[in-house]
C-alpha cells in the first residue's frame, strides 16, 4: 500500500541557511497515528507544516498519497488534511455551526447537508447540538478544542494534522480529551500526525513515535519499542521529565 505521506531526504532551511529540519526520511502508513515527539525547537511543527505546504521543502522530496507535494494544488491538498492546533483558531465572530461548516460551505454543499454534517460531528466529538448558536467566547477550553477537531473533520479528510492540540488545557480536561481522541481514532481509522513534547501523550495516542532532535530524526518506534529503548533515551529527556514533574512546560 502506498504510504499516506513519505519523506525522502526532506529538508527545510531558512534563507540564512539555518536548517529547521534536515534530511528526513520516513514513511507514514495509511491509518496510523504518528506522533512527532521532541523538545521545543526540534523541528516538529516545521515537519508538520511541510505536509500541507504551509512550508515548502528546500531539499529532498515529500510525497502525499504517492504524489510529490509540489505537484498538488495547494487548496486540494489542504482539503485532504484536517488541521487542529493548540489555540484552536476558531473564528470569534462565527458561531459553532458556522465554524464547523465553513469548509463545506466553501465547497458548495447545500445548507441542509451542512447542518446535518455539523450535528453529526458534534455528536462524534461528544458535544450537544444545542451549542451550535454559541460563539467561541461562550465555550469552555475543552469545548473549543472539541469544536476545533470537529471542524478539522468537516470534509472527512483522510489525514488529520494536530499540533499540540491539548497543550493549553488543564490536566484533567487534557486527560479526558486524550482518552476521547483515542476512542475516536479507533472508530474513524484516519491517518493522524500529532505533534507533542509530552511523552505520556505520545505513548497513549501514538501507534508510531518519531523522535526528533535539532531537526533530525533520531528514530522511529512503536510505543513498545520506545519503552524498550527508554534507558538509552533517558538522558535526552531527563530535563523534560523534571519540568513536567514540577508542573512546568518542558518545551
Amino acid at each position: 500500500m502506498t504510504a499516506a505521506i513519505a519523506f525522502h531526504g526532506t529538508s527545510y532551511r531558512l534563507p540564512s541557511g539555518a536548517a529547521l529540519v534536515e534530511s528526513l526520511s520516513f514513511e507514514i502508513p495509511v491509518g496510523v497515528t504518528l506522533v512527532l515527539l521532541g523538545r521545543s525547537g526540534s523541528g516538529k511543527t516545521t515537519t508538520l507544516k511541510l505536509m500541507n505546504r504551509l512550508l515548502e521543502p528546500t531539499a529532498g522530496e515529500l510525497l502525499v498519497e504517492g504524489r510529490p507535494v509540489k505537484d498538488w494544488d495547494v487548496i486540494r491538498l489542504r482539503r485532504r488534511m484536517g488541521y487542529a492546533i493548540q489555540d484552536v483558531g476558531l473564528f470569534p465572530h462565527y458561531n459553532v455551526e458556522r465554524n464547523i461548516g465553513l469548509l463545506p460551505a466553501v465547497e458548495g454543499w447545500p445548507a441542509a447537508r451542512i447542518r446535518d454534517r455539523v450535528h453529526e460531528l458534534l455528536a462524534l466529538v461528544g458535544l450537544d447540538a444545542g451549542i451550535v448558536s454559541r460563539f467561541p467566547r461562550e465555550l469552555s477550553g475543552g469545548q473549543r478544542q472539541r469544536v476545533g477537531v470537529a471542524r478539522a473533520l468537516a470534509l472527512d479528510p483522510p489525514v488529520l494534522l494536530m499540533d499540540e492540540p491539548f497543550g493549553a488545557l488543564d490536566p484533567l480536561t487534557r486527560a479526558e480529551l486524550q482518552g476521547e481522541f483515542a476512542r475516536l481514532q479507533k472508530r474513524l481509522g484516519k491517518t493522524v500526525v500529532l505533534v507533542t513534547h509530552d511523552l505520556r501523550e505520545a505513548l497513549l495516542l501514538g501507534t508510531q513515535i518519531a523522535l526528533l532532535d535539532a531537526g533530525r530524526l533520531i528514530g522511529l518506534y512503536t510505543p513498545a519499542e520506545f519503552m524498550r529503548t527508554a534507558d538509552l533515551l533517558a538522558a535526552a529527556y531527563r530535563h523534560a521529565f523534571s519540568a513536567q514533574d514540577a508542573g512546568g512546560d518542558p518545551a
